[in-house]
């Protein structure tokens, strides 16, 4: 790893200094004005309730000063022009399912939560539309439309819980998004509540639309822009057909080679998920998904079609894994049977943490190419760092989502962690990747920008960012690194662009 000072400046810059919240009588204040915005039942601002709002899927917590449920676009709307009048700063929250700290209040203030505002107020099946409201659960959406032959397609883990406005917030993506892309290729229009108050419309239900593409800039955008109080998204018809294709190999070398085969041999899967041995051992203790204890890895490979051409995609796809010399391949030969390697697939992050008392979840992405290289750099890291890595992820677009497990009652190894997670983060860049695939910035990532972007690069994000929230109220603390805390590329390289 890093030479000692710099190993330092890598767990500081993933820390997060927690918010002290005003005291009890200033927060009954607060919360007195907000209870004429959203009614008294719909405030919590007492000490253990603000505990349950501290923190998401991350490891960062930092406290608010008041949480309030929304139940109308117009009650938002009332919530944040009183947050311009008094200059307090807010943070919009889904269902708390973020990985990266992004509805973390960082600077306390408020919090919207949006788990009232869950209504379906459309859906046209027709022209393929629905408008939800942030707080409907994406699983949701899909099974309102399954009668239809419809779904929505990105799909995180957590979509079980998570919530569509996390996913415009965040960009979420997920299995399926090699195929059908990321959060921003299925929204058309948003509804905005902006910093000052006033509520903007972008896109609409045409495929295009005049103008610049705001909806683009506001998805991904992680709050910091205003707070989203409805989407116009796109829906899609679920395929004639599917094959379900789990290939077995001794080690990730091998598996990673069989990934790219894939995709070389002018296949592209709807889904191409590696999981690695601990992994694999973690969820079959806890799922029984029929996943081999004893493999290096594995690819669940899904592919998408006509009826008529499974047999030869599935045929094909089983050449290529033998030629990588796969130990053996195995087709899902029923609905069943496929649901529960996908199971197996979306239960592995609750199956790892059976195995450890805590574990951080990082989000890197690189070229598909440099995923042996990678991945056994992040080995090493594990060996050096003392500290078990598995590894559970979108390998077919090179989106790695290491898992480091730890103990956080053991002093030191918080930080221990919050080092290995940069030195990945820096090992993925360097490879000419990214610092995240789908989990966004937020404050975990926000010290390490300078890995990917110039000072030039962040000043226009900031000017961006000022245009819509001069006074900094939006989701304050996020993204943009802190003056003499951001980690920069190692001497002798400059900052990677992405791929």
């Amino acid at each position: 790893m890093a030479d000692t000072s710099e190993r330092t400046l890598a767990a500081d810059a993933m820390a997060v200094l927690p918010h002290v919240p005003q005291p009890l009588t200033e927060r009954r204040e607060l919360a007195r004005h907000l209870a004429g915005i959203v009614g008294e039942s719909n405030v919590l601002w007492e000490d253990y309730d603000l505990m349950l709002y501290e923190y998401d899927g991350s490891i960062d917590r930092s406290l608010p000063d008041a949480v309030v449920f929304p139940t109308s676009a117009e009650q938002v709307v009332g919530l944040v022009r009183h947050c311009a009048r008094e200059h307090i700063p807010f943070t919009a929250r889904g269902a708390g399912t973020g990985l990266s700290g992004g509805c973390i209040p960082v600077e306390g203030g408020i919090l919207i939560t949006f788990a009232k505002l869950n209504r379906t107020l459309e859906i046209d099946p027709e022209d393929l539309r629905a408008v939800v409201e942030p707080g409907v659960v994406n699983l949701h959406l899909t099974n309102a439309v399954a009668h239809l032959g419809l779904q929505f397609v990105p799909d995180p883990s957590s979509q079980k819980a998570c919530t569509i406005g996390g996913n415009v917030g965040e960009n979420s993506g997920g299995p399926h998004t090699l195929l059908y892309g990321v959060t921003t290729n299925h929204v058309l229009g948003l509804e905005v509540v902006l910093p000052d108050g006033e509520t903007i419309h972008t896109g609409g239900k045409a495929l295009d639309t005049p103008g610049y593409d705001l909806t683009g800039l506001l998805v991904g955008s992680e709050g910091t822009f205003g707070v989203v109080t409805n989407a116009i998204v796109r829906l899609t018809p679920v395929a004639e057909a599917v094959r379900t294709v789990l290939g077995v190999f001794e080690n990730v070398a091998d598996a990673s080679a069989a990934c790219s085969g894939i995709i070389a041999a002018g296949i592209v899967p709807a889904a191409l998920e590696m999981m690695d041995q601990l992994s694999l051992q973690a969820i079959e203790d806890y799922v029984h998904a029929g996943y081999p204890r004893d493999a290096g890895a594995v690819l669940l490979i899904e592919v998408e079609s006509l009826a008529e051409a499974m047999d030869e995609l599935a045929a094909a796809i089983t050449d290529v894994c033998n030629a990588h010399h796969a130990r053996e391949v195995r087709i899902a030969r029923s609905a069943k049977e496929r649901n529960l390697l996908w199971a197996g697939r979306k239960g592995a992050f609750g199956a790892v943490g059976r195995i450890t008392p805590d574990f951080y979840v990082m989000d890197g992405c690189v070229p598909r190419n440099r995923l042996p290289e990678v991945l056994a750099k992040i080995e090493a890291v594990s060996q050096r760092c003392g500290l078990r890595i598995c590894n559970v992820f979108h390998a077919g677009d090179g989106n790695l989502h290491p898992l480091i497990l730890f103990d956080s009652e053991v002093p030191g190894q918080e930080d221990l962690v919050r080092e290995a997670g940069a030195e990945i983060l820096r090992i993925c860049t360097e490879a000419g990747g990214s610092l995240t695939g789908e989990h966004g910035v937020g404050v975990e990532k926000k010290e390490l920008m300078g890995l990917m972007f110039s000072e030039s690069d962040l000043d226009v994000m900031r000017r961006v960012k000022r245009v819509f929230d001069p006074d900094n109220i939006a989701n304050p603390g996020k993204i943009f690194p802190t003056p003499g805390r951001c980690v920069k590329p190692r001497p002798g390289r400059h900052a990677a662009v992405g791929w």
